[in-house]
């Protein structure tokens, strides 16, 4: 029997990812996606001639995409305190006593051209993992305060409103308050808010910049190690199983 035949025959087809973890994996996909094109656009709207109106408009529907992103992001969170055990915060986080052994072992086994074998990430890719949803999570945040600031949309959007209102609570008309509009604002206090919007904004931009490289770099690690290992590493994330020619060092 030749190498490759016996190669094949120890192939070995092992589940890891569950059908929660894929769809969220998917569907964050979409939105970032989405968010990126979006965001492009208003941060150049200039460029691209964009009216007032019309920067509103795609403010709009980047806070209902970033509302669908906030919500499954919120439930991954979740999921990795009740998902299947490849989807736990306790095997995805690179914290733990053994956790520096196994990434000493594995950028060992890179220089020596031979990796140990992990049916979940392994801990190079628990670094990069954990580095995404850090900013996922300031993302998720910043933008829900941009929500309320530029569009008085929740879940901050009355609390901003009537902080620019100016009026005592009792003649407060909240609902003559739109995004791009003077009317009911204190020019003051407008300003007191745009001024504490400011860091927010300025986070926001760095992280979708940050996010950016991110990505390139999480997609070329992960097409690198599908041609370096042939694990089925990509069609894992639709199929929720891996291939395996020996024993992964992480099973439960």
């Amino acid at each position: 029997m030749s190498d490759q035949t016996s190669s094949h025959a120890r192939l070995k087809h092992y589940s890891v990812w569950d059908l929660p973890t894929r769809l969220f994996h998917w569907i964050n996909v979409l939105c970032v996606v989405t968010l990126i094109a979006i965001g492009t656009f208003i941060l150049n709207a200039k460029v691209f001639g964009v009216s007032g109106d019309g920067k509103i408009l795609l403010k709009t529907i980047h806070v209902y995409v970033g509302y669908v992103f906030a919500v499954n992001l919120l439930w991954r969170l979740v999921w990795g305190f009740i998902g299947n055990y490849y989807s736990r915060w306790k095997t995805i986080l690179p914290f733990g006593k053994q956790y520096r052994l196994s990434l000493d072992s594995y950028v060992g086994g890179l220089k020596r051209g031979k990796t140990p074998t992990y049916l979940g990430h392994n801990p190079l890719a628990k670094l990069m993992v954990t580095f995404l949803f850090l900013l996922l999570i300031t993302q998720a945040s910043t933008g829900l305060i941009l929500a309320g600031t530029d569009l008085y949309f929740p879940p901050f959007g009355h609390e901003i409103a009537e902080w620019v209102s100016g009026s005592d609570e009792e003649h407060k008309n909240l609902t003559e308050i739109k995004p791009g509009s003077d009317v009911g604002v204190d020019p003051v206090l407008y300003a007191e808010m745009r001024s504490y919007r400011k860091p927010v904004v300025t986070t926001h931009v760095y992280v979708f910049y940050l996010l950016l490289i991110s990505i390139v770099v999480h997609i070329a690690a992960v097409i690198f190690v599908e041609f370096r290992e042939k694990n089925a590493l990509i069609s894992a994330m639709f199929t929720g199983k891996k291939i395996l020619s020996e024993k992964p060092l992480d099973t439960e």
